[in-house]
């Protein structure tokens, strides 16, 4: 599954024709008329689905696939995930990653101490946050700004860091 990003989550059926509403798990769900094909990961399998038609409504994007024209035929996909080929991802800038990429990274001091394993990241309108679990069990919440992220090593899940002061 490394080779697949979740994009969306389909939430409920919209009307009687096939469409379903979906919670978009992409920071930009504009971005989903840029895509043309989807999969659907039933749990067993992922379906190739191809888009037909897209539709934004409040936070939910409402999107309807070729071939799927009855609403008992998506009904069951509730809750699912839908997710596309990392290939088919937007192409990210300098120091820019995909939070799946970074989750379960060792987390380094900068004087090479191991400090825990990042396991959340917090999205906050200033600057996202990097939540570690030390090995004493503790959570120390580190502000993803150039001041503390020094090096990020997506390749070998390593991450360093400066630790301001009151941070642990």
């Amino acid at each position: 599954m490394d080779n697949y990003l979740r994009v969306g989550v389909i939430t409920t059926t919209h009307g009687i024709r096939g469409e379903v509403k979906v919670f978009p798990t992409t920071d930009d769900p504009n971005r989903f008329k840029d895509l043309k094909t989807l999969f659907l990961d039933t749990g067993k399998e992922l379906l190739p689905l191809e888009l037909e038609g897209i539709k934004f409504f409040k936070q939910m994007v409402i999107l309807k696939f070729k071939g799927i024209d009855n609403i008992n035929d998506i009904e069951k996909y509730r809750g699912k995930d839908l997710l596309i080929n990392r290939e088919d991802a937007v192409k990210l800038e300098e120091n820019e990653y995909f939070i799946f990429d970074l989750i379960d990274s060792k987390v380094f001091t900068e004087d090479g101490q191991e400090l825990g394993v990042l396991v959340e990241i917090i999205t906050t309108a200033a600057n996202d946050v990097y939540v570690v679990n030390t090995s004493e069990g503790k959570e120390v919440l580190i502000p993803s700004i150039k001041e503390c992220i020094l090096d990020v090593d997506v390749d070998n899940k390593k991450i360093i860091v400066h630790l301001l002061e009151g941070l642990i």
